[in-house]
């Protein structure tokens, strides 16, 4: 392996001038080099991992440009061209008249081993983004990940390979992504159409992509994850922060959209009117921010974080550093809380989904009511809803007229129109309730929240028990414990421990799926 590295470093090399060649061989760091460049009137300068170092007082002449454009041959529309059957990349700069007159030689490896630090993320057919910086190894992972997918797990692999640098030039591609097939791109602005033929001509279970930057390969990704292929994606950027902001690319974690909330429901959240909330499910279920060649951060669940960096809760992605012994160490640092300044206000937590704390009530009764609670349906299948009622026996009325009704209740498409009904029940005071779904489902959740069957001495145990919990919670909180996780509840029983949480000054969140979803408590 490190013979044929050394090899293919000499072809690059070769390339260059005499005199810029010679001291590049004997500096000690040799086999650290990551670039040479070479700027028409400028002193050629060579880059290490650590240091640049000038290669000789003499400039770069139009003839030592030229001798060396005619040992690299064609460049791409992308200005990049490559040496046949490896990973080198050269760039060249332009003038104003499309003559070069300057060459960036950049140093290609395939560096094994590279992905252990992420290798059980990949083999688990999740899709994952890598992010990070230029420069940080996300490339050279991305050729790893091909590799291990392609020939460790069997998977039927293809490398939609835009610039050549995954795979390198040629028509060969470079043994360091393994079995995997590759399709080369005609021109960077056709990558989107090149991912999607992918998927349709050659029935790929994986398919790797380097840098996604464009509204259409964004698009691209999401037809492609639709359709059950796993993806193994790069994309600039520090953080998720970063890429949530970002209006071309959001969407590769869902995408956000404003929503506007009623006066009652502002001030019961204690925010402005106008909020974020994710648009749609994300593109990538996992995504790796690249710290370092041997750090990583790791959110495990993009659709879980996005929502809790809108709603402005803390955040506690796990920490991975690849040691030198092989062995990967696991840490979460002290949870952050992502930033509400620069436009991110707190999450608006619409669409109903069975948890009283998260549904889009203008205001929570504070009271369990007593007697029949009378519901004004609005959009909602009132065929379904009385089908629900009489099932379950709920103390429930459905009512016609606002003034007569205890609450409305609507769907998602209806809440958004903001029609004369719904700013009349605002106008009143009158709770308004938002279904996700206008399914039996949904409804039968609503149901047995609103009305707080809570009569049975088992149940009441229950409560009580988990009220208890709630109020040590608390008080560990308070005692300096960042976050507290309670045991899972049903969703009546949530609400009361969310109560809690907000009478004693804390933040709380619903995490997990039914039947393990559970409330914690954090300190604000």
């Amino acid at each position: 392996m490190l013979d044929r590295t050394e090899t293919e470093l000499e072809v690059l090399i070769d390339m260059l001038p005499a005199r810029v060649k010679e001291p590049l061989k004997e500096d000690p760091d040799f086999d650290e080099l990551l670039e040479v460049v070479m700027d028409l009137g400028r002193i050629p300068e060579a880059r290490f991992l650590n240091r640049n170092v000038l290669l000789d007082s003499g400039e770069v002449t139009r003839e030592e440009l030229d001798s060396t454009i005619e040992n690299v041959g064609q460049f791409g529309g992308d200005n990049r061209a490559g040496i046949e059957r490896t990973l080198h990349r050269i760039s060249a700069i332009r003038n104003r008249a499309g003559i070069i007159i300057g060459l960036t030689l950049r140093v290609g490896r395939a560096v094994y081993g590279t992905i252990r630090v992420v290798e059980d993320l990949v083999l688990t057919e999740k899709s994952v983004l890598l992010l990070g910086k230029p420069g940080v190894g996300k490339t050279t992972m991305l050729r790893e990940v091909a590799r291990v997918l392609s020939d460790g797990a069997d998977k039927r692999v293809v490398v939609v390979d835009t610039s050549n640098e995954i795979a390198g030039d040629g028509d060969i591609p470079h043994p360091g992504i393994g079995r995997s097939r590759r399709m080369q791109v005609p021109s960077p602005s056709l990558q989107h159409d090149v991912m999607i033929e992918a998927v349709e001509n050659h029935m790929p279970e994986v398919i790797i992509i380097d840098e996604i930057g464009a509204e259409l390969e964004a698009n691209a990704a999401r037809t492609i994850a639709e359709r059950g292929v796993q993806l193994v994606a790069t994309a600039h950027g520090n953080t998720l922060d970063n890429l949530i902001m970002n209006p071309t690319l959001s969407d590769l974690v869902g995408g956000i959209q404003s929503v506007t909330l009623g006066d009652v429901e502002a001030r019961r959240r204690r925010t402005q009117k106008t909020v974020l909330e994710r648009r749609a499910p994300p593109t990538f279920d996992v995504l790796v921010e690249i710290q370092s060649w041997n750090t990583v951060v790791v959110h495990a669940d993009v659709s879980e974080t996005v929502d809790r960096m809108l709603r402005g809760l803390p955040i506690s992605p796990e920490r991975r550093v690849l040691e030198k012994s092989g062995a990967v160490s696991r840490s979460r640092p002290q949870t952050r809380r992502p930033s509400t300044n620069g436009g991110m206000p707190q999450y608006a937590s619409h669409p109903y989904s069975g948890d009283e704390h998260e549904s889009d009530a203008q205001a929570e009764p504070e009271q369990a009511p007593v007697s029949i609670t009378h519901i004004m349906p609005y959009g909602v299948n009132k065929g379904k809803l009385q089908q629900v009622v009489k099932v379950t026996t709920a103390p429930v009325e459905l009512v016609d007229d606002i003034n007569s009704a205890d609450l409305l209740l609507t769907t998602k498409n209806y809440y958004r129109r903001k029609t004369h009904a719904l700013q009349a029940a605002e106008q009143r005071g009158k709770p308004v309730y938002v279904l996700r779904r206008n399914t039996t489902t949904q409804i039968e959740q609503f149901i047995q929240a609103i009305t707080r069957r809570t009569n049975s001495p088992r149940r009441t145990k229950m409560l009580d028990i988990a009220t208890k919990e709630a109020e040590d919670a608390a008080a560990r909180i308070q005692g300096g414990e960042h976050q507290v996780e309670l045991n899972p509840q049903g969703a009546y029983i949530r609400h009361v421990q969310h109560e809690i949480a907000e009478k004693n000054g804390l933040v709380s969140s619903s995490n997990g799926g039914e039947p393990a979803r559970r409330v914690v408590f954090y300190a604000r």
